[in-house]
């Protein structure tokens, strides 16, 4: 497939694995016109029901994730709260799944993880360019 999912425990990996899940969710692909990415959360949440529940389980990966990475418990409960946000308003029909192209979760927590990692883990540091 063009990519090697990391599968160690240490940090470096860790990163790699949440990064993936994160982009898969959240921008895998641009709409041409708006140039906004656009991933599987928006998309499965237009399934009623069924779909916010599958999307809140694969943000529930990353906060499970980051919870090995040994990231403090008040930012992994503000962590559950972004999806849990996402996913009630998510699952209002219509309204919920317009909110879910502009609200990105997944991308919120990527970001707490980012700056865990880089205090507490700064050989693990990605320079993005």
């Amino acid at each position: 497939m063009g990519f090697e999912l990391p599968i160690g425990n240490d940090p470096v990996s860790i990163r790699r694995r949440i990064e993936m899940v994160e982009m898969m969710l959240e921008r895998s692909f641009t709409i041409p016109g708006i140039n906004r990415g656009v991933g599987l959360d928006p998309i499965i949440g237009l399934i009623p029901v069924v779909g916010d529940i599958i999307t809140a389980a694969m943000g529930a990966y990353i906060v499970w994730e980051a919870r090995n990475l040994g990231i403090p418990k008040w930012k992994l409960w503000r962590m559950a709260g972004n999806i849990a946000f996402d996913t009630a308003i998510g699952a209002i029909p219509v309204a919920g799944d317009l909110f879910d192209f502009i609200y990105r979760s997944n991308s919120r927590n990527l970001k707490i993880i980012r700056k865990h990692l880089d205090k507490h883990h700064p050989a693990g540091q990605i320079i993005e360019g």
